[in-house]
């Protein structure tokens, strides 16, 4: 089983939802990164759950507990590792499932391909495994600050709502703002009252999160193997219930030109830019030195309290189940800092392997 995602900067998660703790080892982050578990914590809690509404009703203060790799304030070049332990877990709430895949969820293939599956709350499979994610990207965005790159995450569409702002200063002003995490407050407010109408009748509805980062330089990625935009979409594709990634226009390009989409040169103020950024900062596998624009999409949460279809894997007959316990209506406002951590650990990857942050000290 594949636990790590990087190459030079390595993060490495462990844990499950109810199992004693969660979280991450980093390893490669250079030393004297000045880094506090505050750093990490003001992350994680905006993915933490039970904070509104429209989130999950368990409630864990996700509190991280640095055990190594910091030392008088700053990274020493060693392993850094962060942990987090459960406190609310109510695992009788998924007994039923010991036999009975839940629909649209990983259990069926957990059980095949490993036999040995621990089934309270998606164990290793569940969302609450992004912790570990998060504590790597919390990083990673301390580290990538030191170079003047920036990343943020917001929600762009719930269901059929759509933000219409774009507006990047204002998308940061307003994210916090709203518990959706949404660049604009009308919609946001819409959204809003879709996933709890959704919530009420006991089922969830999915969306779109875009990610934006600036300050990136060009020549980021290899141009063969290794395309920036690859690990890129790799990655944010291994984030539980993400089925389709764009960079750029991603599938808009299809119903384009090419003199209607190309990217076309330009110098202003002494740098090279482009007119539009419909390659989403990358081209040919490179940063161009353009804002990085991805998008994922993200199916709606499939543990849904309606009756449902199954089967008894042991009795070998069909079943019907309704899934109780504690679920997001829609993924979507927390999965905005597990994007924004998730690219912030492929661009710090970058930085380094292409030279711009020298492996083991800041210093240098």
């Amino acid at each position: 089983m594949s636990n790590s995602i990087g190459e030079k900067f390595k993060i490495t998660s462990f844990g499950s939802s109810h199992g004693k703790a969660l979280g991450a080892v980093v390893d490669g982050c250079p030393a004297n990164l000045e880094l506090s578990a505050e750093d990490i914590q003001k992350e994680l809690d905006k993915r933490k759950p039970g904070t509104s509404k429209v989130t999950t009703a368990r409630k864990e203060a996700d509190e991280v507990q640095i055990l190594s790799g910091i030392f008088e304030g700053k990274t020493d070049g060693t392993p850094i590792t962060g942990v987090i332990f459960n406190t609310n877990q109510h695992s009788k709430d998924y007994s039923m499932f010991e036999n009975t895949p839940r629909p649209s969820h990983g259990d069926y293939g957990w059980m095949m391909k490993y036999g040995n599956y621990d089934y309270n709350g998606g164990g290793r499979g569940s969302g609450r495994v992004t912790i570990g994610q998060v504590i790597g990207g919390a990083i990673a965005k301390k580290l990538l600050k030191t170079q003047g790159i920036e990343i943020i995450s917001h929600v762009t569409q719930i269901g059929d709502v759509k933000a219409q702002n774009n507006d990047l200063k204002l998308i940061k002003e307003n994210i916090e703002k709203n518990p959706i995490r949404c660049g604009d407050l009308n919609a946001a407010k819409e959204m809003e009252e879709l996933i709890l109408a959704k919530k009420q009748e006991g089922d969830s509805i999915g969306g779109i999160v875009e990610t934006i980062a600036t300050g990136v330089p060009a020549g980021l990625g290899e141009p063969v193997f290794g395309k920036l935009d690859g690990d890129l979409a790799r990655a944010l594709m291994n984030i539980g219930a993400v089925k389709g990634v764009e960079i750029g226009l991603g599938f808009d390009v299809a119903a384009h030109t090419g003199s209607e989409i190309n990217d076309e040169y330009e110098i202003n103020d002494n740098k090279i830019t482009t007119k539009t950024n419909n390659s989403g900062g990358i081209i040919g596998g490179m940063s161009n030195g353009m804002p990085i624009i991805s998008k994922i999409a993200v199916k709606p949460t499939p543990s849904i309290s309606k009756c449902q279809n199954s089967v008894n894997l042991e009795k070998m007959e069909n079943e019907k189940i309704e899934i109780k316990g504690r679920h997001d209506p829609c993924i979507c406002p927390r999965v905005t800092v597990v994007a924004e951590a998730t690219t912030a650990i492929v661009l710090a990857d970058h930085m380094i392997r292409s030279g711009f942050i020298h492996p083991s000290n800041l210093k240098y």
